[in-house]
């Protein structure tokens, strides 16, 4: 295709504006269609003992996908298959005990209807999305949702665009409501995204990333405030715990803290830790989740935080441990 010479008056800016504002007016029409019949579809998903199989052609087919995705992560299993291969073989993989969600603006979709008399035959529940209640696809659907909208935002009324927008949100709006019912939790949802960051920050314990055994930094009650410095030197976490013989914390002393003694004039050589140490140390469970310790750190403004299991040390966790471990 050839471009037209570019008026130098044309205006971007309004042609992308004008395309929210029909696109946010076709979602307000929407509303509507959040009736009975959008109950029936939940309840049906809700109670369906097998998967749910979106299927949808061209651009329906794109949002189709994203449809069975978001299901499948918020605790409805689901997958899209193309009506195309559906003919072609991979009608097999839908049995009598799921349910199909089949998408088309104009609900006139031939390839889709070829595979009504066989899922009717499986006794298949057939749920579609149309833009026309008295389509073809609307009359043979066990329950019909609509997606009508005012008009597309492309100019010349054809390319899907309203259209697919809110066919996209009525299908979240379901997926959604699902998971409202479900009483889906974070920690559900960590489950199906173990490789991302949702899944790092709702499924790592402070135990997966602490440091543990040698690389505790801690000195025993009576150590010199000279061995505690070189022990912060060695163990490189900025701060060494002060425990007794049974691990149990007495308290902690930090770079800052050793900032705040100089200034004090105490003599480094001669003092001893347990004079200048601080008293306790904000301190969690080997158990807590990672992102609730990231929590704690960042409202006490504090870049550490002592592991404790019924007061004996059992780790230490840094920032930088989260910053390694991608929680932050």
């Amino acid at each position: 295709m050839t471009n037209h010479p570019l008026s130098p008056d044309f205006d971007f800016q309004h042609a992308g504006k004008t395309v929210l504002r029909i696109e946010r007016e076709g979602l307000e029409q929407l509303d509507q269609y959040i009736n009975e019949d959008f109950t029936a579809a939940c309840q049906l998903i809700y109670g369906c003992t097998g998967k749910v199989v979106v299927m949808g052609m061209g651009k329906s087919g794109h949002i189709g996908r994203k449809m069975a995705a978001t299901f499948a992560s918020t605790g409805t299993p689901a997958f899209f298959v193309h009506p195309g291969e559906a003919s072609h073989g991979d009608l097999g993989m839908v049995s009598g005990n799921d349910i199909v969600i089949a998408i088309s603006n104009s609900g006139e979709a031939n390839e889709i209807l070829a595979l009504v008399p066989v899922l009717k035959r499986q006794k298949v529940t057939l749920i579609c999305l149309t833009s026309r209640p008295e389509s073809a696809m609307g009359r043979v659907a066990d329950v019909h949702l609509c997606v009508k909208v005012p008009q597309e935002a492309c100019p010349l009324g054809l390319a899907p665009t309203t259209s697919t927008t809110a066919t996209l949100v009525m299908g979240d709006a379901l997926a959604v409501a699902l998971l409202e019912a479900r009483g889906f939790t974070p920690e559900d949802f960590a489950l199906s995204h173990p490789g991302g960051a949702l899944g790092r920050k709702l499924l790592l314990h402070v135990s997966d990333i602490m440091h543990s055994g040698e690389e505790i930094p801690f000195v025993p009650r009576d150590a010199s405030l000279r061995d505690a410095l070189l022990e912060i030197t060695r163990k490189k976490l900025g701060l060494t715990v002060i425990v007794d013989e049974q691990m149990k914390i007495a308290g902690i002393f930090t770079d800052g803290d050793l900032r705040r003694v100089l200034d004090s004039g105490i003599d480094v050589q001669t003092a001893t830790i347990a004079a200048v140490m601080t008293p306790g140390g904000v301190r969690v469970r080997p158990n807590l989740l990672a992102v609730d310790a990231l929590n704690l750190m960042q409202s006490k403004n504090i870049t550490a935080l002592l592991v404790a299991d019924n007061d004996r040390l059992v780790g230490v966790i840094h920032m930088h441990d989260m910053l390694r471990a991608g929680v932050v």
